[in-house]
């Protein structure tokens, strides 16, 4: 019998397995720029790489709180600051979405 929480844990594992995938496309996008700075591509992986790192310590604290080995507070916060990383994560992609889109209203 699979459990909630067991079912939430591999939910997140799949979603996580999923992100990794899409930070990696098939074209090379981390090509370094002329410039020689960091391009975007390669700063919107490694922030897509943060969030995943902080939903799996979110992750282990749950693991930790069930088991009786953390508190609720430390889980609590653990959780708030993945929410907090999912939230910035979303708000880059719609304004990167909005930035598209209106370049493409532009007149050439």
């Amino acid at each position: 019998m699979t459990t909630p929480f067991n079912a939430a844990a591999t939910a997140y594992g799949n979603a996580g397995r999923l992100i990794n995938q899409a930070a990696k496309p098939s074209t090379d996008l981390t090509a370094k720029a002329a410039g020689g700075g960091a391009n975007f591509a390669e700063l919107l992986a490694q922030n897509v790489q943060g969030v995943i790192d902080q939903g799996k310590v979110s992750d282990q604290m749950a693991m930790d709180m069930v088991s009786g080995k953390a508190n609720v507070v430390d889980m609590v916060t653990a959780l708030s600051e993945t929410e907090m990383a999912i939230e910035s994560m979303v708000t880059i992609r719609d304004r990167v979405i909005s930035a598209y889109e209106e370049i493409m209203r532009m007149p050439i």
